[in-house]
């Protein structure tokens, strides 16, 4: 993200949403490799790109609790980004993990608006996949896949906010723009230039912008105190912006880590649960999603 900013500016490119995405050829590394289950499956967008996905089953053994479609950030491809999502089919979560056109072996070259065609074809696969039906369904959108997610579920669909039990969003910037502030900010070469500059980077589809009208899908947000890509503020902005049911979850560690650290999964299963109530480790004086219990001082329990 700091190179999409700086680079943006630098080149003060009318066209610069291209510069969103630092996609890497190939897949060097699969799931096959640690000894995980999945298969290759291939979309296809409707302007006609194959797309690369993989699909994470359940676990031989586990119940079936529902299917994830995971959305990650600008930067690698599927090797790079299976991080956020192997741990998943061990409790329950089958994951459909997507790569966007340009990154790892899909088609095409990625830039905004065709990169929506993607995501798309990824919920037209859900729509039809048998393992998938009737089963509820998560997003999670790690960094710009989350960007995408957010303004693509108000903008473009918003007749699948309902279809899902909840969005899950992990480090994600609430607008393009601040983040190329952000980067410019970060050197002593561009620090003056910072406000004019940032304003030639394309806004419309930020996440900020979006947010307010999600109304229909709970929400839990991810923000790392320690996020050096995309600051803090970025998380607190999106959870003031979003509408109820919503929590704010921060962590620590690097920008999108999160689910390194167990636990933060042991976080997200429970908010799984019951999106509609859960309140996260209450870090901030969030507003409750749900009255208080009658004649109760008991404190939800934080995990361990």
């Amino acid at each position: 993200m700091r190179i999409l900013g700086l680079l943006c500016l630098l080149l003060t490119l009318s066209g610069c949403s291209s510069l969103l995405f630092y996609p890497d050829p190939g897949l060097p590394f699969t799931p096959e490799k640690v000894h995980l289950e999945y298969r290759d499956v291939t979309l296809t967008t409707a302007d006609g790109l194959r797309l690369r996905a993989w699909w994470l089953p359940v676990k031989a053994g586990v119940a079936v609790k529902g299917t994830v479609l995971h959305l990650h950030g600008n930067g690698g491809n599927l090797s790079t980004q299976l991080g956020g999502s192997w741990w998943l089919p061990a409790q329950g979560y089958q994951v459909l993990l997507l790569d966007y056109r340009g990154y790892g072996l899909s088609e095409g070259d990625p830039s905004l608006p065709e990169v929506y065609q993607d995501l798309d074809a990824a919920f037209d696969w859900l729509q039809k996949a048998p393992e998938v039906q009737d089963k509820p369904l998560v997003v999670l959108g790690q960094s710009l896949g989350g960007a995408l997610m957010v303004h693509y579920l108000v903008e473009r669909h918003p007749e699948y906010q309902p279809r899902l039990k909840a969005l899950v969003l992990d480090g994600v910037p609430a607008s393009y723009r601040s983040v190329g502030r952000d980067a410019l900010g970060s050197s002593w070469l561009t620090w003056p230039l910072q406000i004019p500059l940032s304003w030639l980077v394309p806004d419309g589809d930020s996440a900020i912008r979006a947010m307010p009208r999600l109304t229909g899908v709970p929400k839990l947000i991810f923000h790392s105190l320690d996020d050096p890509i995309v600051p803090l503020a970025n998380g607190i902005q999106l959870y003031q912006a979003a509408p109820p049911p919503r929590v704010l979850q921060l962590t620590r560690g690097g920008h999108v880590q999160t689910f390194g650290d167990p636990v933060w999964r042991k976080v997200m299963l429970r908010y799984l649960d019951d999106p509609q109530h859960f309140n996260g480790l209450r870090r901030l004086g969030e507003i409750p999603n749900y009255p208080p219990v009658p004649n109760s001082n008991v404190e939800p329990e934080s995990p361990q």
